[in-house]
C-alpha cells in the first residue's frame, strides 16, 4: 500500500508543480493530495513540503483549518475562467460542447469559491 501512495503522491505533486505553469491544472488540491499520500508513504518528503516556504503555509492551512488563502482561490478561480473562456471561445466549435464546459467552469467555479478562507477580508 506505501508503494501506491507513493506513486500517487509523486504524480500529485509533478502535477501541482506542472500545475503552477498550466492554468488549467489546479496545483494547490494536487499540493494537498501529494502531503497527505507521503504523510502515508515517505514522511521525509512529507516534511519537506510542510517545511517550504511557498507551499508550506497552503499546507498547514488545509491541515489545520481545512481553509486556502482567499488570494489563491480568487487567482485560481480567474486563471480557471480565463481559461475555460479562451478555450471555448477559440478552440471548441460545436455549440453544445461550449454550453456542457461553461456550465463545468461555472460549476468548478462556484465549488472553489465554497471552500472556506480564514482570512477573506471582511464587508465594511
Amino acid at each position: 500500500m506505501r508503494a501506491v501512495f507513493l506513486g500517487i503522491g509523486i504524480a500529485a505533486f509533478i502535477g501541482g508543480v506542472l500545475g503552477i505553469f498550466v492554468p488549467l491544472l489546479p496545483a494547490t488540491p494536487l499540493f494537498i493530495l501529494a502531503a497527505g499520500c507521503f504523510a502515508r508513504a515517505y514522511r521525509p518528503f512529507h516534511d519537506w513540503m510542510l517545511a517550504h516556504k511557498v507551499i508550506g503555509p497552503m499546507l498547514h492551512e488545509w491541515h489545520h483549518h481545512r481553509s486556502i488563502p482567499h488570494r489563491t482561490k480568487l487567482v485560481a478561480i480567474v486563471t480557471m475562467l480565463v481559461s475555460f473562456g479562451t478555450s471555448i471561445w477559440f478552440v471548441v466549435k460545436p455549440l453544445w460542447l461550449q454550453i456542457a464546459l461553461g456550465l463545468f467552469a461555472l460549476g468548478l467555479a462556484t465549488w472553489m469559491y465554497r471552500i472556506p478562507s480564514r482570512d477573506r477580508p471582511q464587508k465594511p
